[in-house]
């Protein structure tokens, strides 16, 4: 297996030892250093006093679940969350995303699926995060809305706005073409890189959250339409 090029650290938070183990063995073989929690309230615990990148973050747990926990982490953290979890119900995912997680994986999980996960994460995350190599004072203005690719600040009518990687990615995508109708799967393809599948409910997650942020009146948006039965674009 491939070597991670940086010593990253992921949180892998799961009610079941077993599972905990396994998981930080692939992790550890991929040069990733782990954390593992049990319960919501031990991740917050190692979230609040280590430097994390990633978090596996499992549903179904004592003392605090997982989107008990995700939420309490998007009010100050845009690191990257993939749930994984046994619960397999469309349902269960559109609840995940909408609390603030960026993907989501149902067990049991194939190995080589949840390191790609993992990596195209992690990738996004670095590049559009805070320390990332951006271009010298780059701004993309759409309307009301800005974009700075230098310090990774959007804001919204002059209004500082907190996205995640995902979907700051999305915004981006929307704003380098202004007026453009994407597809559920070109969307998907343009932010993970990877071939789209039956995305439409995930990426329909993705924009309500991102429209939860950026309109005045979510639904009664001015940026982000829908253009019914082909998909979504950016008003100019």
């Amino acid at each position: 297996m491939a070597v991670a090029e940086h010593k990253q650290t992921i949180l892998v938070v799961d009610d079941d030892p077993e599972i905990v183990s396994a998981i930080s063995k692939l992790l550890e073989m991929e040069g990733y250093s782990v954390l593992k929690a049990y319960d919501g309230l031990e991740a917050l615990d190692l979230l609040s006093e280590n430097d994390v990148h990633l978090i596996l973050m499992d549903l179904m747990m004592p003392h605090m679940d997982g989107l008990s926990a995700v939420m309490r982490i998007r009010q100050t953290r845009n690191i990257p969350i993939i749930i994984l979890s046994a619960r397999t119900e469309d349902s269960d995912k559109i609840l995940g995303l909408n609390v603030g997680a960026d993907d989501y994986i149902s067990k049991p999980y194939n190995p080589m699926e949840l390191l790609a996960r993992i990596g195209s994460q992690l990738r996004r995350y670095f590049k559009l995060g805070a320390s990332a190599d951006a271009e010298s004072g780059d701004e993309i203005t759409v309307g009301g809305l800005r974009m700075n690719l230098t310090s990774k600040e959007f804001y919204a009518d002059e209004r500082s706005v907190k996205l995640t990687a995902t979907e700051w990615k999305i915004m981006e995508l929307f704003m380098r073409s202004p007026g453009r109708v994407y597809s559920a799967e070109e969307i998907y393809t343009g932010v993970h890189n990877e071939e789209a599948h039956a995305v439409d409910n995930t990426v329909m997650v993705h924009i309500r959250r991102i429209r939860e942020k950026i309109e005045i009146n979510p639904k009664e948006p001015r940026y982000l339409k829908v253009v019914w039965g082909i998909g979504y674009k950016l008003e100019k």
